[in-house]
């Protein structure tokens, strides 16, 4: 047993973004749901799975063709920790550790993610890796495997977040240098700041 699996989690309302599914807005000429789910597969997992919920039937085309599990969690307006649930179901094989990827963060790229696959390959203890940056926690976490059966036989009394916090002796963070792992789109606002930092190296680059 060897490597790291993702789940991508989608299955969200995105309320806070207003009218839009979040999902949709174009990042980089790309959905945003595809363009993460595409920065995963050009990371060194051994398997990507996503979970859609809140207009499934919207989201699953935007991930066409590409190399991934699509599963559906129904119960979706639970909370997250369904979601994740849902994903630990689906994984086709067993593997050293499971990467739990939020679908609203758009600057993080494979790199930052073989970062964390590699960090928690040499990690010298615990079986939980956090990305930081500059002391905030960020996204995505790494958990061993050997965590699914106990999260999957809690019902949702035992999240990511609690397991974290209950077990500080079994987490190794990973400090950053960008802050790609903390920036993530909940907002109109959060939309604008990504565009004003997209469009501003592309517009350097065109007066090249």
């Amino acid at each position: 047993m060897s490597g790291v699996s993702a789940i991508l989690l989608a299955a969200g309302e995105s309320r806070r973004m207003g009218a839009v599914n979040k999902l949709t807005l174009p990042i980089d000429g790309q959905p945003l749901l595809r363009h993460s789910a595409q920065t995963l597969l050009a990371a060194r997992l051994q398997e990507v799975v996503v979970v859609l919920g809140h207009e499934a039937d919207r989201a699953a085309p935007l991930l066409e063709d590409l190399d991934v599990t699509r599963v559906r969690n129904e119960r979706y307006t639970e909370g997250q920790m369904s979601s994740v649930h849902r994903g630990l179901e689906a994984l086709a094989a067993a593997c050293e550790g499971v990467m739990i990827c939020l679908a609203d963060q758009p600057l993080l790229t494979p790199g930052d993610i073989d970062a964390l696959i590699e960090a928690f390959g040499r990690r010298e203890r615990g079986s939980i890796l956090v990305p930081t940056h500059r002391g905030r926690r960020g996204n995505p976490i790494v958990l061993a495997y050997a965590h699914r059966d106990e999260i999957l036989g809690s019902g949702r009394n035992l999240g990511c977040k609690r397991l974290i916090e209950r077990n500080p002796e079994l987490v190794t963070t990973l400090e950053m240098e960008t802050d790609h792992v903390v920036f993530d789109l909940d907002t109109p606002e959060d939309y604008a700041e990504w565009q004003r930092r997209f469009e501003r190296p592309r517009e350097r680059r065109a007066s090249l």
